[in-house]
């Protein structure tokens, strides 16, 4: 009996799915939502690796083979004039997503001073960070 895959923890399901910039509607490249958050955390964020596996709840390797193929795909997109479809994938959304203090300095709940908000967890998180979650020892 083989061991259930273990799904990515993400902070949160992109705003947009599709990006075509060529105006081709025939030559996709399809990224799973696990695929982009990767890319969203060592590339937007910053993240290292290790850093990015931590906060997905997953080993390095398997953020490393991830990253290798969304890499592939962006590439092949870019190179070949291809539009991005992101969907599916292995993942659940993380618990803190909707209840980080970036969610607050958003200005989402209209009070917007740290702390001040009911769903500020204490720990102010830059934008695009609501749902950093990692603890170092």
């Amino acid at each position: 009996m083989s061991r259930p895959k273990k799904h990515r923890r993400i902070c949160s399901v992109p705003d947009e799915k599709k990006f075509n910039l060529s105006g081709n509607k025939k030559k996709t490249v399809d990224m799973t939502v696990d695929e982009y958050e990767v890319v969203r955390l060592i590339d937007y964020v910053g993240l290292t690796q290790q850093e990015c596996a931590k906060q997905m709840d997953v080993a390095r390797s398997t953020v490393t083979a991830i990253y290798d193929t969304v890499r592939r795909k962006i590439s092949d997109s870019i190179v070949n004039n291809k539009a991005i479809n992101i969907d599916g994938g292995d993942f659940q959304l993380c618990p803190n997503s909707k209840h980080c203090c970036g969610q607050c300095g958003k200005n989402r709940c209209g009070r917007c001073k740290h702390g001040a908000c009911d769903r500020c967890i204490g720990i102010f998180r830059e934008p695009g960070m609501e749902c950093f979650v990692i603890q170092y020892n």
